[in-house]
């Protein structure tokens, strides 16, 4: 009984202590945080203001393998919104939306967690030097309850974590991004050359459609979406774990009304596939036939044309034609490719 009373006593001592500690933190936590990046800002905002950019690198939604995002219209701006959920854990949902956007100066977030009616509010500020971008973030955190105002004392910390790895991730990815633009801006179009190639390992689908119009084009549309969603969302592959999509097919294969492909995207290794739609296929390392093409899609056929001229004069053998697209297929009339033609003796 002596024992009883005693932690009765012991317990209400620490509630007494927790109590009047908790009436010198605020009910809701506001703080500052400053971050700069070595890219210029017309090159740094679009990977803010539209959310199917900033989930892919930001560590919040990035880190969790299991999360599963929908976006809803607009895309990027103002009224852009997405909901998310973890897939393994019911707990973990919530909401996120661009509030306001004051394109290339200021952008308003609210990120709602779970049931809580409070949302985080997080504005933005960028600030053009030079060849370089300040970012300012301005955090203010949800109301807790009087009981659970502690979780304000670890919540800056939590989030300068966060921001630190973010804005790592958005370094990683912008060098990408810009080292692309930077080679397609130097590439020589329409010019054969020789190239040697390394192998590759190819994750993607086999398909058949019909050659007539623009159906061909629309349908490659249609599989690098599917291709694309598999790798990004039911593998959780970031931007610098993936190349360039690569359609592979008889280089001849142009003159028939039907036309069967395989259409994959480059990864670094083999690992369970769940979709038997998938299959994984290898590209071998050797002497390759290139040129480099822009333009309607239909008007690779005199490329394709020029390197099947180059290879009989050269008397060489031929294998599978590939087609890796440099921008996203997206727009028929402004592919961007390189075509490359596997050549032996």
């Amino acid at each position: 009984m002596r024992w009883l009373k005693f932690g009765i006593i012991i317990v209400v001592f620490f509630g007494a202590v927790y109590a009047v500690s908790m009436t010198f933190v605020d009910e809701s936590k506001n703080f500052t945080l400053e971050k700069e990046i070595n890219y210029p800002v017309d090159k740094v905002f679009p990977q803010f203001n539209n959310l199917q950019n900033f989930t892919r690198w930001n560590s919040f939604f990035a880190d969790h393998k299991n999360l599963s995002v929908q976006y809803f219209t607009p895309y990027e701006g103002k009224g852009s919104a997405m909901s998310f959920r973890d897939r393994k854990d019911e707990a973990v949902f919530g909401d996120f939306f661009i509030r306001y956007e004051n394109p290339g100066q200021t952008l308003k977030y609210q990120l709602f967690e779970g049931r809580k009616n409070t949302p985080y509010e997080i504005d933005l500020k960028f600030i053009p030097e030079k060849d370089k971008t300040r970012i300012i973030w301005y955090v203010r955190t949800p109301k807790q309850s009087f009981l659970k105002r502690s979780l304000n004392l670890i919540s800056e910390d939590f989030w300068v974590s966060n921001i630190d790895k973010s804005m790592k991730n958005l370094y990683q990815i912008l060098g990408n991004k810009v080292n692309k633009e930077t080679q397609l801006e130097s590439l020589k179009f329409d010019s054969l050359m020789v190239e040697q190639q390394e192998s590759q390992l190819l994750l993607g689908i086999n398909v058949t459609t019909k050659n007539v119009k623009d159906a061909l084009f629309k349908n490659i549309v249609i599989n690098h979406n599917k291709v694309m969603n598999y790798v990004k969302m039911d593998l959780g592959k970031k931007e610098d774990e993936y190349g360039e999509p690569i359609l592979i097919n008889d280089a001849d294969n142009y003159k028939d009304k039907e036309v069967s492909y395989f259409y994959g995207i480059p990864v670094s290794k083999k690992e369970a596939v769940t979709d038997n739609n998938f299959s994984f296929r290898t590209l071998k390392k050797g002497t390759y036939y290139v040129i480099f093409y822009k333009g309607n899609y239909e008007g690779r056929i005199r490329a394709i044309q020029q390197l099947l001229t180059k290879a009989k004069q050269d008397t060489m053998r031929i294998g599978d034609l590939q087609q890796t697209f440099l921008e996203e297929p997206v727009a028929d009339n402004k592919t961007v490719m390189k075509l490359s033609l596997p050549v032996y003796k």
